[in-house]
């Protein structure tokens, strides 16, 4: 049996005295005064904010729509109790209605700030989400409320706790800020180094290229391979083997089963039902037979074609083996081949460069939910 800690594994120099039990409703009380939002009081919805991270997407003050909710002035925290796994949760510095299934939790002898983090940890996050009904779950305050947490007495102590995961959030948004600039200048790249539509040349070329664009079908950019070979089945799937899994949930997932593939070369995995595109690398295994493996021919450049597959506009309605019946035959503007690797060349940096911050961005997510866990109890 695990013995029980009255102190995190991290804690501060200058701090020695132990963590205290406390129940949450003594150091959390429920807001319950109700109000209608305006300029001055905002509306926050599920929809403002982003899951997981705690931030608003949009400017709250410039929503017309009024909403009636409960009132906080900025010295609350918000938790999100419909659903709670899907971590909503926020730490206003306004004034505003929380408006929807959330809890406008005040701190009473605590630090707000550190009572925010406290809300992030699993701890916190196993109660919660023991709730009932399978549809709708909210987290059940009569059983939240009850629950005992140890909680440092310090003040001190809590401040700088809450500081240090607010630096490592300024961190984490900086890194997500860079991610959204790439993202958002490939866009831009995208629409000027390909011809818009009925053009036969784009708007940004390499200087000695010339020629126009040709009219060509993606089926003749990629030949196809079926993906049975690939297919993995609930007893191959392991998560303690090392080659991944793509799976059609949520766009491309990676998940791990045993290795079977050897080969190393590159191709593109395309899924019917999300009309979704992928750079992958072999080994890969995949959980649908809608997943559709391309590889492209010898006289085009992979990249190239990976990003004319993805920015193709493709729309289909309902299921019909979409590449097969429909993708495949879609035309798209195609350049010299010459010209197609210069302008590869460009995408696959492009593609690695922003690759090369979400791994930074998951790296120091990872890190705050490994001190969330190390600097609580």
């Amino acid at each position: 049996m695990l013995e029980k800690r009255d102190v995190p594994q991290i804690r501060f120099s200058g701090f020695t005295d132990p963590w205290e039990q406390r129940k949450f409703s003594d150091f959390a009380q429920r807001e319950s005064t109700f109000q209608s939002s305006s300029s001055e009081y905002p509306s926050i919805e599920y929809e403002d904010v982003v899951a997981e991270e705690g931030r608003l997407n949009k400017d709250v003050r410039k929503k017309e729509i009024q909403k009636k909710g409960i009132a906080f002035d900025g010295t609350q925290v918000l938790y999100g109790k419909l659903r709670p796994y899907l971590h909503n949760w926020l730490s206003p510095d306004f004034t505003g209605v929380a408006a929807g299934d959330w809890w406008v939790l005040r701190p009473v002898g605590m630090d707000k700030k550190f009572l925010y983090r406290l809300i992030q940890t699993q701890q916190f996050d196993k109660i919660a989400n023991q709730s009932s009904g399978s549809k709708m779950p909210r987290a059940d305050w009569n059983l939240v409320s009850n629950t005992e947490f140890v909680v440092p007495v310090s003040l001190g102590e809590q401040r700088q706790i809450a500081e240090t995961f607010d630096s490592l959030d300024s961190l984490i948004t900086l890194h997500q800020r860079k991610c959204d600039k790439l993202v958002d200048f490939k866009k831009s790249m995208l629409e000027k180094m390909f011809p818009k539509e009925g053009e036969v040349e784009p708007e940004i070329r390499f200087s000695g290229f010339t020629d126009p664009w040709e009219q060509r079908k993606l089926g003749e950019l990629f030949s196809y391979e079926r993906p049975d070979a690939y297919i993995v089945n609930d007893e191959e799937y392991d998560d303690s083997n090392p080659t991944p899994v793509l799976t059609a949930n949520k766009g491309f997932i990676l998940g791990y089963t045993a290795e079977r593939q050897t080969h190393k070369e590159p191709c593109v995995i395309f899924d019917d039902f999300t009309l979704n595109c992928k750079l992958v690398t072999f080994p890969f295994m995949v959980k649908s037979s809608a997943i559709k493996i391309l590889h492209a021919y010898d006289d085009v450049d992979l990249t190239f074609a990976y990003e004319r597959l993805c920015s193709s506009n493709i729309e289909v309605l309902g299921h019909a083996r979409h590449y097969i019946n429909v993708v495949q035959n879609t035309e798209v503007a195609v350049s010299t081949y010459t010209e197609q690797r210069a302008i590869g060349k460009v995408f696959s940096n492009l593609n690695s460069l922003i690759t090369l911050h979400q791994r930074k961005l998951e790296m120091l997510k990872k890190m705050k939910q490994a001190m969330l866990e190390k600097m609580f109890v």
